[in-house]
C-alpha cells in the first residue's frame, strides 16, 4: 500500500470518528432548538466540552462485567457494531481520489458490513443473561435482517442505472441527472430501511426504554457502552454519506465549491433529518415495524426493480 493510501485511510478514520463526536453535541443543541429549549450550554462556549465531559465520564466509569453474563461473548460484543460500521466507510468515494477502498463492488461489500453489525446486538443481548436484553437483541435481529432485504433491492435500481457496483462509477453515472429523480421511490425505501438499520426514532424497538429499560446494550457500562454510543452516530453518518452516493450525485456540484464540500453539505443535511425525526416522530408498536416492512416495503422494493430493469432494457433497445 502506498504512502498516499495510507493517509487517506487515516484521514477518513479521524474524520469519521471526529464526526460521530460531534453529533453527539450537535444533536443535543438541535434537538433543544427545536423544542425551544437550551440545550448544553454550561461546559465550554455553548457546551462545546460538553463531549469531552462526556467521554471523561465514561472513561472513568467502572468498566463493571454482571457475574451472570458470558465474559468472553459480553467484552467483544461491542466491538462488532463499530467495526463493521467503519469497515462501511472504507468503500465511499467522498471525492475524487479520496477513497480508502475502490472495490469494484463495494455496494455488495457495504451491504455485508452492514450484516455483520447484527451480531453485536445479538451477542450482547445474550451474553447480558438479562430478559430484557435479549428481548432487544430479539427485536433487534428481527428488525436488523428484515430491513436488510428492502434495502438491498431498493439499490438495485441504481446499480441498474449505473452498470456497477462501484461506488464512485454511482456517482459518475449521476453527472447528468441524480438518481433521486428515477429513483424517488428507491430513494425513499432506502432512507426508510436506513433510519431502521441505524436503529433510531421511530425505529428504535430494540432499546425502548419505556418497555425494556435501554434493550440488548441494558448491562453495558464505560466504554463498553461508549462503544455501543459511538456505533449508532457512526451509523448515522454512513447511512447519510451513502443516500448522497447512491441518489444525490455525491461529491457532484457547481464548480465555485470543491467536491468534498459539495459531499459534506448534502451528508449534513441528512443528518439534521435523522435528528428531527428524533425530535418529532413517535414510536410504533413491534408488530406494525415488521408488518410495514413485509407488507408495504417489500411489494415496493420489487415493484421498483421490475419498473426500473424493463425501462431501462427498453431504453438500450
Amino acid at each position: 500500500m502506498t504512502v498516499m493510501g495510507l493517509v487517506v485511510i487515516a484521514g477518513v478514520l479521524a474524520a469519521v470518528i471526529s464526526c460521530a463526536a460531534f453529533l453527539v453535541w450537535f444533536e443535543r443543541r438541535l434537538l433543544a432548538f427545536f423544542q425551544e429549549r437550551y440545550g448544553p450550554n454550561r461546559v465550554g462556549p455553548f457546551g462545546v466540552f460538553q463531549v469531552v465531559a462526556d467521554i471523561i465520564k465514561l472513561f472513568f466509569k467502572e468498566d463493571w462485567v454482571p457475574p451472570f453474563s458470558d465474559r468472553a461473548v459480553f467484552v467483544i460484543a461491542p466491538v462488532f457494531v463499530v467495526a463493521s460500521v467503519l469497515m462501511s466507510f472504507a468503500v465511499i468515494s467522498f471525492a475524487p481520489g479520496i477513497c480508502a477502498a475502490d472495490l469494484d463492488v463495494g455496494l455488495l461489500f457495504f451491504l455485508a458490513m452492514s450484516s455483520l453489525g447484527v451480531y453485536s446486538i445479538v451477542l450482547g443481548g445474550w451474553a447480558s443473561n438479562n430478559k430484557y436484553s435479549l428481548l432487544g437483541a430479539l427485536r433487534g435481529a428481527a428488525q436488523m435482517i428484515t430491513y436488510e432485504v428492502f434495502m438491498g433491492i431498493s439499490l438495485m435500481g441504481v446499480v441498474i442505472m449505473a452498470d456497477s457496483f462501484n461506488l464512485k462509477k454511482i456517482v459518475e453515472a449521476q453527472e447528468h441527472l441524480w438518481f433521486c429523480v428515477p429513483q424517488f421511490l428507491g430513494f425513499a425505501i432506502f432512507f426508510i430501511a436506513g433510519v431502521a438499520e441505524a436503529r433510531r426514532i421511530p425505529f428504535d424497538l430494540p432499546e425502548a426504554e419505556s418497555e425494556l429499560v435501554a434493550g440488548y446494550h441494558s448491562e453495558f457500562s464505560s466504554m463498553k457502552f461508549g462503544m455501543f454510543f459511538l456505533g449508532e452516530y457512526l451509523g448515522v453518518t454512513l447511512i447519510s454519506s451513502l443516500i448522497v452516493v447512491f441518489f444525490f450525485g455525491g461529491w457532484l456540484g457547481p464548480a465555485f465549491l470543491p467536491p468534498i464540500a459539495w459531499f459534506l453539505i448534502k451528508t449534513f443535511f441528512f443528518i439534521i433529518v435523522f435528528i428531527l425525526m428524533r425530535g418529532s416522530l413517535p414510536r410504533p408498536r413491534y408488530d406494525q415495524l415488521m408488518g410495514y416492512g413485509w407488507k408495504v416495503l417489500l411489494p415496493l422494493a420489487l415493484l421498483n426493480l421490475f419498473v426500473t430493469g424493463a425501462v431501462v432494457l427498453v431504453w438500450q433497445n
